[in-house]
């Protein structure tokens, strides 16, 4: 089964956490959560759902893990400030294994400049940021695109968790 990592922060959207993560752990999959700091304990925007950090992701390659899930909010706006979020997802990308992102997760992906020529969806309000990353913005429930899977909103999350399992079979 695959080693997951989940990079998250305070403020991330619940549901697109703990719904893709519940599902992935049933399907025998581990769950790694990557963060600023190790021990730290980050909660969700709406539900105040807890999340305690498993791993500072300076201490950490993106060798380690088989996949990474990056669940939207304001937590993926608040990681592209530092460093080491941002190389650790470029680095993934790099990799080629597979990137799951909702909603505003693709704003890693946007500030760590790996999105030119890609296909890809998010949350409406970065589509301009999107576009202007270099890659086509596509208005769909779930886009998948070589090791992308990405969706725009907790609406999507079925089709999200179908794609990005079916991915991790492969």
């Amino acid at each position: 089964m695959a080693k997951i990592a989940v990079i998250i922060d305070d403020m991330f959207e619940d549901s697109e956490y703990s719904e893709p993560v519940s599902a992935y752990q049933k399907a025998g999959h581990e769950i790694i959560h990557l963060g600023l700091e190790r021990g730290k304990k980050v909660k969700g925007k709406k539900s105040g759902t807890t999340v305690v950090i498993d791993q500072k992701i300076g201490d950490v390659s993106e060798g380690e893990f088989d996949a990474l899930l990056i669940p939207g909010g304001y937590s993926p706006d608040k990681l592209r400030a530092y460093e080491e979020p941002v190389e650790f997802v470029k680095n993934f990308v790099n990799s080629g294994k597979p990137l799951f992102m909702i909603c505003h997760g693709p704003q890693l992906l946007i500030t760590a400049e790996v999105l030119k020529g890609r296909k890809i969806t998010g949350w409406k309000s970065i589509r301009q940021d999107i576009i202007n990353a270099g890659a086509e913005y596509l208005d769909e429930e779930v886009v998948v695109d070589g090791n992308f899977v990405s969706s725009r909103s907790p609406a999507d999350l079925p089709a999200f968790i179908r794609e990005s399992l079916s991915s991790l079979k492969k």
